[in-house]
């Protein structure tokens, strides 16, 4: 299996970016949990909502495809992009990425 590595940046300008150890196979959101990386996912990390929304700065070819289901999701997340992507579903299959995690405040609450 290989390892690669992921840079998390935060919209919070208090909190500094991560570098961390990424697996072939492991999703943003996983990588998030495990190190205790708030990221919402209000579904499970199933699919089925747009909570854990997260923005590719780098490595969109290093990530799974984009699915239908997934696109309809991030219509409806808060403040879509052209790189957004849902954390649950950016499962790596080869090489580095680095994302951005929209301000996790505006969810308190969900």
């Amino acid at each position: 299996m290989n390892i690669f590595k992921i840079k998390i940046n935060f919209e919070e300008a208090s909190k500094p970016s991560v570098e961390l150890p990424i697996a072939e196979g492991e999703s943003v959101l996983d990588v998030c949990l495990d190190n205790g990386i708030e990221l919402q996912h209000n579904c499970g990390g199933v699919c089925g909502c747009s909570t854990c929304q997260v923005y590719v700065n780098r490595g969109m070819d290093n990530i799974e495809e984009i699915s239908d289901k997934e696109e309809d999701f991030i219509d409806r997340a808060v403040n879509p992009r052209i790189n957004s992507r849902l954390g649950c579903q950016c499962v790596i299959i080869d090489g580095d990425i680095e994302v951005t995690l929209p301000d996790q405040n505006q969810f308190l609450g969900h």
